[in-house]
């Protein structure tokens, strides 16, 4: 097994290939980026998500700032003959704009959407929870697509 792993590594490397975190620039392109979210609890999550994802350092002064807007939909799934639905959809809509703070300029923007689907229940607090469940399930995964996205942009930056 252990052989394997070489051999995959040798291949791997022999190759140019090199993991997204290891080019140079981009984990503190990334830990230095300010998120500005709108108020909401959905933006609320999805700010903190993105801090995580990003592993913001507070310590040092932002160089590139993420302005976020997002929009929220859901709709019933699954009605049954009583016209009553059994499950929901979420769908998530974030747009994004990375400015790099020296210049002042719009560098990247895109458009991040996302659907998470939750459990309708007769039980008023259970059906509270599976919807602020799915929030943060939709949350977490705008915020890694954007993590990703933005880890391309600057490993593609560093390339020279």
């Amino acid at each position: 097994m252990a052989g394997l792993v070489a051999i995959a590594a040798l291949a791997l490397s022999a190759c140019g290939f090199t993991p997204l975190y290891a080019t140079p620039g981009v984990t503190p392109s990334l830990s230095h980026i300010e998120v500005v979210a709108p108020h909401g609890r959905t933006a609320f999550l999805l700010s903190q998500s993105l801090d995580d994802a990003f592993a913001r350092d507070r310590s040092a002064a932002p160089a590139y700032r993420l302005n976020i807007t997002l929009s929220e939909r859901t709709f019933p799934r699954g009605l049954t003959i009583n016209n009553v639905a059994e499950r929901y959809e979420s769908q998530l809509r974030v747009t994004y704009s990375l400015v790099d703070l020296a210049t002042g300029k719009t560098i990247k923007t895109d458009v991040v959407p996302v659907e998470a689907t939750y459990a309708s229940t007769s039980q008023p607090y259970a059906g509270v929870a599976a919807q602020q469940e799915a929030e943060q399930r939709a949350a977490d995964e705008a915020a890694q697509r954007i993590r990703i996205a933005l880890g391309v942009f600057f490993a593609d930056r560093a390339k020279p």
